[in-house]
């Protein structure tokens, strides 16, 4: 796969993505990146959303490289400052890095393993509901983000905290005519962690948290035309973070045993399925480059009390489609000293 300048390469047997080399070293590598954006980012469109870009070990001595590539992929790089995220998880130079690891001061633990740890045939689970944290980042929002880039500084060992991507694309063209049109002008309805609307915290019957403006669930189309490429893909996730009260799809019978979750289990079973997923095995300098708009995600599980794991984050916004034209942030409080609730959506990646 190629573009006039960058050179890629598919993912062997992967359902998506390709591989984008570093060129050159040091200021000469970041430099070339800048001077050939627009090729990067049709790059990654052709691509279906997803690049991974190996072994870049000087980023980690650099992070304010890590937000000048950003700014190759979208005009608006999102300072965590500004969405009052809690401070220990913010690189203490650049605002713009989310900071995941399970070490101090952040003390992110990955998520549990799934149940059976491995499938009959002894493979990483990766289909829905076996795999369970599948999502698309801060769906929550409206604007929601179009792409994010994530850097592995200290990776756990191979085998291990995986991060698994599901194309969008792929799943929707393989839905039948019927289902298909079944989804159109469906909205899903969004939920933001941690406010007793997940499903889990509705059939353990939790009370669900009075919402801030800031805060409430957020409708989003089930079926999402990507405003570059014109394809559409499938926007949804699956149980933390979809409203099990009110919806998870507006206009169907709400909570888990409605219809509406019902329709969830299917689409996510079949949003997951092997021939639509990508297991991303770490090592160190590896930064990924995926589209939100087109694709899901889910982090697997590490030892965490045996290593030690350091990701970087940023969030890329700027272009999320027609429909959301216009709009403010919906997640941005009107008190700015106010700070915001619910922000374990950064839990696990």
């Amino acid at each position: 796969m190629s573009t006039t300048i960058l050179t890629t390469s598919p993912i062997p047997g992967a359902a998506l993505g390709a591989t984008l080399p570093v060129q050159g070293s040091g200021d000469t590598a970041l430099a070339y990146l800048e001077a050939n954006g627009a090729a990067a980012l049709n790059a990654l469109h052709e691509a279906d959303g997803l690049l991974v870009v190996p072994g870049w070990r000087e980023l980690a001595a650099h992070p304010d490289w890590l937000v000048r590539i950003s700014r190759v992929f979208g005009p608006e790089v999102e300072n965590y400052h500004d969405t009052l995220t809690p401070v220990h998880m913010i690189h203490p130079d650049v605002g713009e890095i989310l900071v995941l690891s399970n070490a101090p001061p952040c003390n992110q633990l990955p998520p549990p393993p799934p149940e059976p740890p491995r499938t009959a045939e002894g493979a990483l689970p990766i289909t829905f509901p076996h795999r369970r944290g599948w999502h698309t980042d801060q769906s929550f929002r409206r604007p929601p983000p179009d792409i994010s880039l994530f850097y592995a500084v200290t990776p756990a060992p191979l085998e291990q905290a995986q991060t698994l991507f599901a194309n969008g694309y792929a799943a929707y063209d393989a839905l039948g005519d019927n289902m298909k049109a079944k989804l159109d002008g469906l909205m899903g309805l969004h939920a933001l962690l941690g406010t007793g609307r997940s499903e889990k915290a509705v059939l353990a019957g939790e009370t669900p948290q009075a919402l801030l403006p800031h805060q409430r669930s957020q409708a989003q189309p089930v079926v999402r035309r990507h405003p570059v490429t014109g394809r559409k893909a499938l926007y949804l996730c699956e149980g933390g973070q979809m409203d099990w009260l009110d919806g998870p799809f507006i206009g169907m019978e709400p909570g888990p045993e409605g219809e509406g979750a019902q329709l969830l289990y299917e689409l996510m079973a079949h949003y997951t399925r092997s021939e639509f997923v990508y297991a991303h095995e770490w090592n160190e300098g590896d930064l990924l480059i995926y589209d939100n708009r087109s694709m899901i995600h889910s982090a697997t599980w590490y030892d965490a009390e045996r290593h030690h794991r350091e990701m970087w984050r940023t969030t890329v916004h700027g272009n999320p489609g027609p429909e959301y034209a216009g709009e403010s942030k919906s997640w941005m409080p009107a008190d700015a000293a106010r700070p915001m609730d619910g922000l374990v959506d950064y839990k696990w990646r």
